[in-house]
């Protein structure tokens, strides 16, 4: 007869009794992305300011100048305090230079200084009763700059978010930034910056009422 014997099974990685441990071997790290030349260019640029060549911090602020004015306009509102929030913010990332990563992204970091200025500008000043409408704000609302009265409504609506709901919406919807990128730049989480962009459209929709039927 023939005799049935029964095997038994460890599991994959389980020391055996009286063996060695079996260890998975680890799985080896990702290759880092390579550099774009742009992002070559712009390291060398940060390297060469941090040695405190002056000419060098220039270029990098004439690159990113453009991107920096615009997040400080969507959060102070006006032409006037987004130029203060954005030398003040060049001026503080002249400052902390040496403490910059240059493997970091150095838009990324001058972005989140700019931000950080124009929120401490907007807490110092507050919102101006009569600050005008950011151009780039008509875009996703489509108005078609026929009829002051309708501008005035927009401008109106923009003025009942919170600061941080406008900063949020003009980030997100005018400037393209994405959720995690507004929440780092304004020292909130994603999921705050996901709430307040929610928040901040419904508000603008109760806000504008029968605008869509008068346009």
């Amino acid at each position: 007869m023939t005799q049935i014997v029964a095997h038994s099974f460890e599991a994959p990685g389980a020391p055996t009794p009286g063996g060695p441990t079996l260890v998975r071997p680890a799985r080896p790290p990702r290759p880092a992305r390579p550099m774009t030349d742009e992002q070559v260019r712009e390291r060398e640029l940060v390297l060469a300011a941090q040695r405190g060549d002056e000419a060098s911090f220039g270029r990098l602020v004439r690159l990113h100048q453009r991107r920096a004015y615009a997040v400080a306009r969507a959060i102070v509102g006006t032409h006037e305090d987004a130029e203060d929030a954005v030398q003040d913010g060049f001026l503080h990332a002249y400052r902390a230079l040496d403490r910059f990563l240059p493997d970091q992204a150095f838009g990324a970091w001058l972005h989140r200084i700019v931000a950080n200025a124009a929120l401490d500008l907007t807490r110092r000043r507050k919102v101006r009763a009569a600050e005008e409408l950011p151009e780039t704000v008509a875009a996703p609302f489509r108005d078609p700059g026929e009829a002051e009265h309708l501008r005035g409504r927009l401008e109106a609506a923009l003025r009942t978010l919170t600061d941080r709901q406008r900063s949020v919406i003009v980030l997100h919807d005018v400037q393209g930034f994405k959720h995690a990128e507004i929440g780092d730049m304004l020292g909130i989480p994603e999921g705050t910056a996901r709430s307040d962009l929610h928040h901040a459209r419904a508000a603008l929709r109760r806000a504008l009422g029968s605008l869509r039927s008068e346009l």
